[in-house]
């Protein structure tokens, strides 16, 4: 006994005619009058008196039509929340866009009827609110403290330092750290992940919590920063590769055991299409997932 089976009961049941009911399903009347038959032959009991103008319930047909309305209904509910069904996920700065549009495309084509909501969060929260329970999953950045969180890379980004297109550095093919010593630098929010600040902060200059304040910064006050040499950068503003630092993963982020179907399949996304499209996938390289 299956919802189509029943489906088709109830049809015969409410036209009280096999041919009626069949119009009514869009289907011939042969198939229509073999399932019914062969759900009574499941229930081992006759649902139908059968004449030649129509048919009518049996009690046993009366039970089953009135259990059978509710199940029809419940499953068309049910049918109605799932397609509604919403995915909620956090993007720092531009991470969405660096993600590539294939990983987007790649998730409607597998979920098309569900609806997704992006939160956009600022610099003191590098979880992009999946810490502290506000989105689904994240498309972020590394590094940051991962305690009760599992990543898989999208791909790994060399880091650079921002300078305005004036600076004396800026016409250097690369830079170290030490360079840049006695310069001024754009700081982080009070209680922004340790981690996180601790990579991209390296000394004391205005506070700031997006990426185009940052571009500001530097760009009206001289203060240099670092940045993932694959972001876009304003006129006026320039970028020189950094050599003694690790590079910035962009990451996908859920919390470590979820069980949500929508968060696995939009993991598991990035190594179906690199498995699909060999040598081509920038954006869903090599995966490194920790569950």
């Amino acid at each position: 006994m299956d919802l189509r089976s029943l489906r088709y009961f109830v049809a015969v049941a409410e036209e009280r005619h096999f041919g009626r009911a069949a119009a009514r399903l869009h289907m011939t009347q042969p198939p229509l009058s073999r399932a019914v038959k062969r759900l009574e032959a499941d229930l081992g009991a006759v649902l139908l008196h059968r004449t030649p103008t129509g048919v009518t319930l049996t009690d046993a047909g009366a039970i089953l039509y009135d259990e059978a309305r509710a199940l029809l209904e419940q499953a068309e509910r049910l049918r109605a929340r799932v397609s509604t069904a919403t995915l909620t996920i956090g993007t720092l700065a531009d991470s969405v866009e660096q993600a590539g549009d294939r990983l987007v495309a790649g998730f409607r084509a597998r979920h098309p009827a569900i609806r997704i909501h992006i939160r956009e969060a600022d610099f003191t929260d590098p979880t992009a609110g999946l810490r502290a329970g506000l989105v689904d999953v994240a498309l972020t950045r590394t590094p940051f403290d991962e305690t009760g969180i599992a990543v898989r890379v999208l791909r790994t980004d060399p880091v650079g330092v921002v300078l305005r297109a004036d600076d004396p550095l800026a016409g250097r093919d690369s830079l170290r750290l030490r360079d840049l010593d006695g310069r001024r630098w754009f700081r982080l929010p009070e209680g922004t992940d340790p981690v996180w600040r601790t990579y991209w902060v390296r000394g004391d200059g205005p506070v700031v919590r997006t990426a185009q304040e940052c571009m500001q910064a530097v760009l009206w006050n001289g203060t240099v920063g670092l940045t993932p040499l694959a972001h876009e950068l304003p006129d006026g503003l320039t970028s020189v590769p950094l050599t003694d630092l690790p590079p910035s993963r962009l990451v996908l982020a859920w919390r470590r055991g979820d069980a949500n179907p929508l968060v696995r399949s939009l993991v598991a996304l990035p190594d179906f299409l690199q498995r699909k499209a060999p040598g081509r996938v920038k954006d869903a390289q090599a995966a490194t997932t920790s569950s």
